[in-house]
């Protein structure tokens, strides 16, 4: 019986570089929507509502992209086909989002735009959820740590590029940041067409140096690590299996619930009231303030301490596969929450643009904690799950990331209008105070192949 082949380390670089490319223009998203919203209208309160189509489509498609993918073989393969057509999907919603209002005529640029935003967000997912799958085919369990952090590394790296990108036009290249009322400025729209461009090419990158294991010899190494012999089943599973596959999921994904739904909480809060939190906050700026140049300046910086968190996330990334075989997949994983969290919290002590550059530091912590987000609870959930079933439990899993983003967008608006007084760097804190809630609930975790486990 062949036991699953180790990878070099360029042969998983290049099965993940594809997921450097979704993370560019996602990166471009999370930096940039809520700007691009304001500038077509959208109030502060308003603004989790609009960013709700992001988790509603990911919580809808992923289980089912993971369902299709566990079934799908054709020539492209299983998981490539689905991350191919995802990736074309979001490309048309990158380029078309910031040009929104040329569609005026028939809607208005903020609807339009909202629309973008969502086709976007499904398009991401239906190319992320494959690409975490897709590690877990292909390596061998004492390599899947390794496996996401090369993963976590490569989305730092397009998340670096993505989110410095409008900065670099307007200060190294002097593209104007500046445009009418309503309008976008010149620099995100050439920032959203390269990363049109560069998620189409890194997706075929890795689709042309990637070769996939067919159902046989796929079947053969899963019995080889399972110790269990089975065969390739013939019949045809339903989408109804979803739910389930749902209700028998292990009790460490159920467990990872409750840290992913602190950590994506506080994410979700950081991606959308950033903008307006460093506006007021760091910049003095009205909330009515929403196309000054003062205003896109605040703006562009929020791109680039967005860039220093996930270019602390690509180095870190790289550290944590040794950290965790000294003291743990789930002790380190807590640390790092907890790191990620004292940042949040600091951002509430920087009050003028002159301490902006403190900033930096703040996202340093939540950069550290980003990494381990990205890679630890897939790591420790890869040996819990059937590896036919590795897509939909995936995509299940997500679940646990898009709910915590849904209760946000629903509550968080308001919240802060209410309860915040309209001061949006409160949501900030508040999440980082969830970060440190997600830390001490990962201790709780059972992680069966955790190496520190193994060698008590």
């Amino acid at each position: 019986m062949n036991k699953k082949p180790r990878l070099t380390f360029w042969q998983i670089f290049n099965m993940s570089v594809g997921f450097m490319g979704i993370q560019f223009g996602f990166a471009l998203q999370n930096a940039n929507a809520s700007r691009i919203l304001q500038t077509f209208g959208a109030d502060v309160e308003h603004l989790s509502w609009f960013w709700l189509v992001a988790p509603i489509t990911g919580m809808i498609v992923q289980p089912i992209i993971g369902h299709y993918s566990d079934q799908t073989w054709n020539r492209l393969g299983r998981r490539k086909p689905f991350f191919l057509t995802g990736a074309l999907l979001a490309a048309v919603g990158l380029i078309l989002m910031p040009q929104s209002p040329m569609f005026a005529a028939y809607l208005p640029a903020l609807w339009v735009g909202a629309g973008m935003l969502m086709v976007m967000d499904a398009s991401f997912n239906i190319a992320m959820e494959p690409f975490r799958a897709l590690v877990a085919d292909k390596l061998p369990t004492d390599q899947r740590t390794l496996g996401f952090s090369v993963q976590t590394f490569l989305i730092g790296v397009g998340a670096v590029v993505g989110s410095w990108l409008p900065y670099v036009l307007t200060n190294w290249m002097g593209v104007s940041n500046s445009a009418a009322i309503g309008e976008v400025p010149a620099s995100l729209i050439i920032s959203f067409i390269v990363g049109a461009s560069v998620l189409v090419g890194t997706i075929l990158w890795t689709i042309f140096t990637t070769k996939e294991y067919p159902p046989a010899e796929m079947a053969e190494y899963t019995a080889q690590e399972t110790g269990i012999q089975t065969e390739e089943k013939k019949e045809k599973s339903s989408i109804f299996d979803i739910f389930k596959d749902f209700a028998a999921m292990p009790a460490t994904m159920r467990q990872l619930g409750l840290v992913q739904f602190f950590s994506w909480f506080a994410l979700f809060s950081m991606w959308v009231f950033t903008t307006p939190a460093l506006a007021q906050h760091v910049w003095g700026l009205s909330p009515d303030d929403r196309s000054s140049e003062a205003f896109n300046t605040a703006g562009n910086y929020v791109g680039v301490i967005f860039g220093v968190y996930n270019l602390v996330a690509a180095i870190f990334a790289m550290m944590l596969p040794v950290i965790a075989a000294k003291v743990g997949r789930r002790l380190t994983h807590s640390i790092c929450l907890t790191i990620g969290g004292l940042g949040m919290i600091s951002i509430l002590f920087i009050t003028s643009p002159d301490m902006k550059w403190m900033l930096n530091l703040s996202m340093v912590g939540v950069g550290i904690a980003w990494a381990s987000i990205l890679a630890m609870p897939y790591a420790i959930l890869a040996g819990s799950i059937p590896a036919r079933k590795m897509g939909v439990y995936m995509g299940i899993f997500n679940f646990f990331i898009t709910f915590p983003q849904i209760v946000n967008g629903i509550f968080g608006g308001p919240i802060v209008k209410y309860l915040y007084g309209g001061q949006a760097v409160y949501a900030l804190v508040a999440a980082g105070v969830l970060m440190i809630a997600g830390a001490v609930s990962v201790i709780f975790v059972k992680d069966k192949d955790d190496v520190v486990n193994l060698l008590k």
